[in-house]
């Protein structure tokens, strides 16, 4: 079994801390690096040639936001349908080294498994732990009031992208929302929760300002109506207030 790791990067010099937790793995399985950078300008790129001799693949050009550079990454992967996919943030990391061993592991004990999830931490610039997020485990209905799995904890089979695809650009912040309801709701995609933390998040990211959390809420109701769901008006101004606060508390 091979394992594909995608790092999107922008003008973010925090990546190294990543490619150390994902070079830091113990995994019995290849392992595959790809950085894709959106034509940074700050040195960033500089940080990710001093792993150059550990990079399978390496893209730098402008893209369209970092959907399009997760799609460019993961059409780079090698490999066969049943090896493993995931993604991780420039500023993310992997919670402790034995992330990849427990998810090879999962997916190995079970054949008809194509997606496996884990709880998140958000952990501040300061280091501190400030939430975790156990996801638990999946029931369909619950998609229809708004729960997700963390999306930058879901490892998938490289099968699960060519039969569905991959992100929607259309949507600048919410495509990973868009993207799991279309594996988990419409696609019917087998999923395993492991019950540890798997991804520790730092703030920011696509959806981490005051702006981002509102385009990112109005994109999920356009989007729960694309996919014929019901949209909890009354919902979406609590989970904006939600988001501010943690917005807020995750800067402390």
């Amino acid at each position: 079994m091979k394992v594909s790791v995608v790092v999107p990067v922008y003008n973010d010099r925090r990546v190294g801390r990543a490619l150390d937790s994902i070079l830091s793995q113990q995994l019995d399985h290849a392992l595959e690096l790809i950085v894709v950078d959106a034509g940074s300008t700050d040195g960033t790129l500089d940080v990710v040639m001093g792993y150059a001799d550990d990079i399978s693949v390496l893209i730098s050009e402008p893209d369209n936001g970092i959907f399009d550079g997760l799609n460019k990454g993961i059409r780079s992967t090698t490999g066969d349908a049943e090896d493993v996919v995931h993604y991780l943030g420039a500023d993310d990391r992997y919670a402790d080294p034995f992330v990849l061993r427990d998810v090879t592991d999962a997916f190995l004990e079970d054949a008809e498994v194509d997606a496996c999830y884990g709880d998140l931490l958000y952990v501040n610039e300061a280091g501190r732990l400030v939430r975790r997020w156990h996801a638990g485990h999946f029931r369909r209905r619950k998609l229809y009031w708004g729960w997700l799995p963390p999306h930058l904890t879901l490892f998938l089979r490289r099968s699960v992208y060519n039969q569905h695809g991959m992100f929607d650009l259309r949507y600048r912040v919410s495509s990973d929302q868009d993207f799991m309801l279309r594996l988990l709701l419409q696609n019917g995609v087998s999923t395993r929760y492991l019950p540890r933390a798997l991804i520790e998040m730092a703030p920011g990211g696509n959806s981490g300002t005051i702006g981002g959390i509102c385009r990112g809420n109005l994109e999920a109701i356009r989007m729960r109506r694309e996919h014929r769901m019901p949209v909890p008006y009354l919902v979406v101004p609590l989970r904006v207030a939600s988001k501010v606060v943690q917005f807020m508390r995750l800067r402390l």
